[in-house]
């Protein structure tokens, strides 16, 4: 519907509306003022015959007859003068009339255009209802599913995080149960029984959650309250732990599945961020002389400071550049086409880890990925002075790698050393152990994207070690066996010192386990 100009009335409209208005079917004014003129104009021509039958009868008295023309020439003008301003006085009355009217005319019409305004806007409510009608059924469809939340701002500080603006909130949220989550959080709920689902205890999770919180922590907003940092914790872990899908961790924590997988990647680039500087570094000088103390002492091989392995972790086939990710070891022993990427690792004594490398391709072998590790380039730059570190026989020789012998026919010193480098060996192995057998997620091929993995794989490294160092022990069912296959480079020995004092080693722990049995015996 369109609204148009009102068009002003035309003086006639206005004196059809006028008279209408009055009752009144004719102009009485001007019938009045036309049966005056007619009056006059006839009294007029009257005189004017009685004048010229005198003239005609009495044309002797020419100079009388003369002058009473101009007498009623002179009567004439003045009556007609009078008539004139009569004829204005009625005039402007009249006038002023169709002034009075018009006026009101006008205004009455702005009245009925005012009324005409609202009636339309009256409709257009009216059709915004109507059209609204399936729109409100649909949400009530909704509501069967849903319910709405309101949340008060109660009496916490605006300035806190996690706090409104102080004003009444209210939110839709899909209704799903938090149940197994409510429980698990009890402050009742048994510790063994959680540390069997998050794979540490209660005071470890929470310390977790406490070095996380300035990380993960969200405010609330007007639309939706921030989830807890603790069940932001609790999804990551349980994901990295058990290896669920994220369909059944948004059950299980009634959150929907993007939310889970979301948070997954938010808390473990935060354990990288935060928790790694902390937890996952180089020993200084005075924990390097410990962890060379401890080595020795177990198995008489000086100056080792860390064991190194490299395991592999199996993924999804990626689109592009699939062949350098084909693991051709795992294809042969499993008899299916196996996708993975490397995972290198040095461990000290306790298993705990020190350095990681993440994320080259699984064709590698283990030499190639030492060779691209930061690890390798500081080595090589001579940070590693007067340090060995344990490899097995998928590494080479070096200056600062210290691996077991490969040809045949050793002598019995020979057979003494790769005895004793198997045990350190065995450190770094069982280390790499747990942390399959713990995080689940790390043993069969993950729905996370190749380029987010390293992320997720760091922040299994950093909890392992959190683990470890709080002697977090781990459930004897949650053992898992490693299949990694060695493969021997080609240039076994790159460095000549480092044969030498190979040998001098493997010499040396002859000699001295021949002292100490003779020592035993007497």
């Amino acid at each position: 519907m369109e609204i148009g100009s009102f068009a002003l009335l035309s003086p006639e409209d206005l004196c059809f509306n006028f008279n209408n208005n009055s009752g009144r079917g004719d102009f009485s004014c001007f019938l009045d003022m036309e049966s005056g003129f007619n009056g006059n104009y006839n009294k007029k021509r009257s005189r004017q015959d009685i004048d010229e039958s005198v003239v005609n009868e009495k044309s002797g008295f020419g100079d009388i007859l003369s002058s009473i023309l101009m007498l009623g020439e002179e009567a004439k003008q003045e009556q007609e003068q009078e008539q004139q301003l009569q004829w204005f006085a009625d005039s402007d009355q009249q006038t002023a009339f169709f002034d009075r009217s018009y006026d009101e005319k006008v205004e009455e019409m702005n009245g009925f255009f005012d009324q005409f305004e609202n009636q339309y806007s009256e409709m257009n409510q009216l059709d915004d209802s109507r059209n609204k009608r399936p729109r409100n059924s649909g949400l009530a469809a909704v509501a069967a599913t849903a319910k709405m939340v309101s949340v008060g701002s109660g009496n916490v500080s605006p300035s806190q995080p996690g706090t409104g603006t102080g004003q009444q909130r209210r939110l839709w949220v899909k209704d799903r149960s938090k149940d197994w989550w409510d429980k698990c959080s009890h402050p009742d709920f048994p510790d063994e029984e959680f540390k069997r689902a998050f794979r540490m205890s209660k005071a470890t999770f929470n310390m977790v959650c406490e070095e996380l919180e300035p990380a993960v922590m969200k405010k609330n907003t007007m639309l939706r309250d921030a989830i807890p940092v603790r069940q932001r914790v609790a999804v990551c872990i349980w994901r990295l732990a058990t290896g669920e899908p994220l369909r059944m961790v948004s059950k299980r924590f009634g959150l929907g599945i993007s939310t889970c997988h979301k948070l997954v990647l938010e808390v473990c680039a935060a354990i990288k961020t935060v928790l790694m500087p902390k937890f996952v570094q180089w020993p200084d000088e005075n924990k390097t002389k410990r962890i060379k103390q401890e080595f020795e002492s177990a198995t008489g091989i000086p100056n080792v400071g860390g064991s190194m392995y490299t395991t592999h972790i199996p993924i999804i086939a990626p689109k592009g550049n699939v062949a350098a990710y084909f693991n051709k070891k795992h294809t042969e022993r499993n008899q299916k086409t196996s996708y993975s990427i490397t995972l290198q690792g040095v461990v000290d004594q306790t298993g705990a880890f020190i350095d990681v490398c993440i994320g080259w391709p699984g064709s590698m072998s283990d030499d190639q990925v030492l060779e691209k590790s930061a690890f390798y380039q500081r080595a090589t730059r001579g940070h590693l002075k007067d340090v060995w570190v344990a490899g097995n026989k998928g590494y080479p020789l070096m200056d600062w790698v210290l691996v077991p012998y490969t040809h045949q026919n050793l002598t019995w010193g020979k057979h003494a050393f790769n005895e004793k480098i198997g045990e350190i060996e065995k450190v770094a192995k069982d280390a790499f152990a747990r942390l399959k057998g713990r995080w689940s997620c790390l043993q069969k091929r993950t729905e996370v994207k190749l380029q987010e993995l390293p992320i997720v794989l760091g922040a299994c490294c950093v909890l392992h070690n959190i683990c470890e160092m709080r002697n977090e022990t781990m459930d004897p069912e949650l053992k898992f066996e490693l299949f990694d296959d060695e493969v021997v480079p080609e240039n076994k020995v790159r460095s000549m010192a480092a044969a030498q004092a190979r040998d001098h080693i493997a010499h040396n722990l002859l000699h001295h386990a021949g002292r100490a049995k003779a020592a035993g015996f007497l």
